[in-house]
C-alpha cells in the first residue's frame, strides 16, 4: 500500500514518509483504525475514510480489511486497544480524533506504519523528527488549527470591534490546552481586549461555560481546537444561538459522502 495513495483523501500538510517504513504486505492488507471518539460520532468521517481508500483502489471487503477500535473518549483505553491491533498483525495503523491515538500507536510499535491526523504540531508531540524527514514509522497530516487561535481572535475582533471581552472555551484534557489559552491571552492583550478563559470536558460543562460567558458579558466566543469540541459541534452551535453570542470554530464537520 503506497503512502501517498493511502492519504490522498486527507487534507492538510502531508509529511514525507521514508521508504524504509514499508514492510512486506499480506495478500489482503489489514488497516487498523484507532479512534479517540466513538463509531457513532465519527460515522461520517469513516465514510470519507472508506471513500478515500476506494478512490485509491482499496475497497473494504474486496482487497482490504478494516479493523476499527474506539476509545469512546476514555483515553486510558487507548494502550489496550492499540495492543489489540498490534497483536492482530495489521498492515498499517490509521488514527483519528486528535493526537492521543497517534501517541498510543507510536508507543505500541516501532515497525508497523502509522498514519495520523492531528491539529497539534507533530514535531512538538514527538510523533516525527521533522516535517521533511520524519524518520521512524509515523507519518500523517497536520491540520494547522491549534496554532491559529490568535488569528481567530483577530477575525472576531474585526467582526465585533465593540466586544471588549472575548471568551475562549478550551478542553482541560487536551494535550495543548495551556498553549492554546496562553496564545489567546497574548493575542487579546495585543488588541487591548480581555480574554475570558473557560474550560469544559463534558456536555454539562459546555452549557455552564457558555452561561458563564454571557454572565460576564463576553461579546464573542472562540471554540478551542480539540476533537472533543468537534464532536459537540451541534450542541455548541445551538447554545451559541440561544445565548446570541458570535462564535468561531477551529474545524467544520464535513458532510457525509453520498452512497
Amino acid at each position: 500500500m503506497k503512502r501517498r495513495e493511502f492519504i490522498t483523501f486527507l487534507g492538510g500538510a502531508a509529511i514525507a514518509w521514508p521508504a524504509a517504513a514499508y514492510a512486506q504486505e499480506p495478500a489482503t492488507p489489514v488497516i487498523g483504525f484507532l479512534g479517540s471518539r466513538s463509531a457513532q460520532s465519527d460515522a461520517h468521517l469513516m465514510n470519507w475514510f472508506r471513500r478515500g481508500l476506494s478512490e485509491s483502489g482499496y475497497v473494504e471487503g474486496k482487497n482490504v480489511t478494516i479493523e476499527d477500535r474506539w476509545a469512546n473518549e476514555q483515553f486510558d483505553r487507548l494502550p489496550a486497544l492499540t495492543a489489540d491491533l498490534v497483536r492482530g498483525a495489521v498492515t498499517v495503523i490509521a488514527t483519528g480524533g486528535g493526537a492521543r491515538p497517534a501517541l498510543a500507536a507510536k508507543a505500541a510499535t516501532a515497525t508497523i506504519p502509522i498514519v495520523f491526523t492531528t491539529g497539534t504540531d507533530p514535531v512538538q508531540l514527538g510523533l516525527v523528527s521533522s516535517f521533511s524527514r520524519p524518520g521512524g514509522n509515523a507519518t500523517g497530516v497536520y491540520f494547522v488549527v491549534t496554532a491559529l487561535g490568535s488569528k481567530r481572535l483577530e477575525l472576531l475582533h474585526e467582526m465585533n470591534p465593540k466586544a471588549g471581552t472575548i471568551a475562549f472555551l478550551g478542553n482541560p484534557n487536551s494535550l495543548d490546552a495551556e498553549n492554546q489559552s496562553n496564545d489567546i491571552q497574548k493575542a487579546a492583550a495585543a488588541f487591548g481586549l480581555q480574554a475570558l478563559i473557560l474550560n469544559a470536558s463534558s456536555d454539562a460543562a459546555i452549557e455552564a461555560a457558555l452561561t458563564n460567558a454571557v454572565r460576564q458579558r463576553a461579546g464573542a466566543l472562540i471554540i478551542g481546537a480539540d476533537a472533543f469540541f468537534n464532536s459537540r459541534r451541534d450542541l455548541l452551535i445551538r447554545l451559541a444561538a440561544r445565548h446570541k453570542i458570535a462564535a468561531i470554530y477551529a474545524q467544520v464537520n464535513s458532510p457525509t459522502p453520498a452512497d
